[in-house]
């Protein structure tokens, strides 16, 4: 689908926002029960969301709140029109997903050989190999995979990404046969500049901005100024987490994706349809707040959006 530039204000006319929050947000927390986490799903779904990242196929013991995906994607109410996707790390993940009927797999490698190392106990190389071969074995099943490229912009413990280490491993996955990829800012440590910077690569690389999705993290305060200036570039693609839940475990002090509402919100105002409900979005953030038991980071949920004002 091509984002055909807004007539007003150069924006896309539509945009895509992709609900992260019951894998990337709830991966962080205590864990939930399998029929509270089924809940936020099935919400999620009648807000007019069109991706929604339902959890992850990985060890129990490696991240607990993640345990029996399975029987989350078992019953849950499927929404026509909406896809239900998964994190898998390696091809037992990928089979497991395929089997529990996902629609789409994600696959995530970091561009940062250390945190490649810390998060998946692989090399960049290793990495790009198994994601090879998970493609191969998603497509006997016609399920897509889409790649997640992990600290594109900065990592913790080599410090600024280049654009160019990035191109180069996207250029690697897309010879592997990846169809579409995810842009991570996993700790939070992209500026406007930054963003900029990535996308000239890419697009001079052949990689028109249409084809780029970010995932984006609100660890320093710059999420939705980097989302704006993305969109400024035609990026129509965003992730998000259901009142900015979530982080990276693996990355110190990476707490915050970009909370939904507040993304929508943004994104309703430039113009870019969103086909979503935020009245809707809220009501699910505060009733997520009482099942975790905390206080969450959303401005908008808070607020209200900008119609309810008072108007001068």
């Amino acid at each position: 689908m091509t984002a055909d530039v807004h007539p007003t204000g150069g924006y896309p006319t539509w945009s895509e926002v992709r609900e992260v929050g019951p894998r990337d947000g709830l991966q962080n927390e205590d864990p939930i029960t399998v029929e509270e986490r089924i809940e936020l799903i099935d919400a999620l779904s009648a807000t007019g969301l069109r991706a929604i990242e339902v959890g992850s196929f990985v060890r129990a013991d490696a991240i607990p709140a993640m345990a029996r995906t399975d029987e989350v994607l078992a019953g849950i109410t499927r929404v026509e029109g909406v896809r239900y996707r998964a994190l898998v790390p390696n091809l037992r993940g990928a089979d497991a997903a395929i089997d529990a009927g996902a629609d789409e797999i994600e696959v995530v490698l970091s561009v940062s050989a250390t945190h490649n190392g810390k998060n998946l106990k692989m090399t960049v190389d290793d990495s790009v190999a198994q994601i090879g071969a998970i493609v191969e074995r998603a497509a006997e099943a016609g399920t897509p995979v889409e790649a997640i490229l992990a600290t594109s912009f900065g990592c913790p413990y080599e410090g600024r990404i280049e654009p160019d280490a990035v191109l180069a491993v996207a250029e690697q996955l897309r010879d592997r046969g990846v169809g579409t990829f995810s842009f991570a800012d996993t700790t939070g440590m992209a500026t406007p500049p930054t963003i900029t910077a990535l996308l000239d690569v890419l697009d001079a690389g052949g990689w028109a901005p249409d084809s780029v999705a970010l995932h984006l993290h609100n660890t320093r305060g710059t999420g939705l100024a980097n989302l704006l200036v993305a969109a400024q570039r035609g990026v129509a693609r965003f992730d998000a987490s259901v009142g900015g839940l979530g982080g990276c475990p693996f990355a110190p002090g990476a707490t915050g994706n970009v909370p939904t509402e507040d993304v929508v919100h943004l994104l309703d105002s430039l113009g870019m349809a969103t086909g979503v409900d935020i009245d809707s979005l809220i009501d699910v953030a505060l009733d997520l707040e009482k099942v975790i038991g905390r206080t969450l980071p959303g401005q908008v949920m808070r607020a209200g959006p900008w119609y309810r004002l008072p108007r001068g």
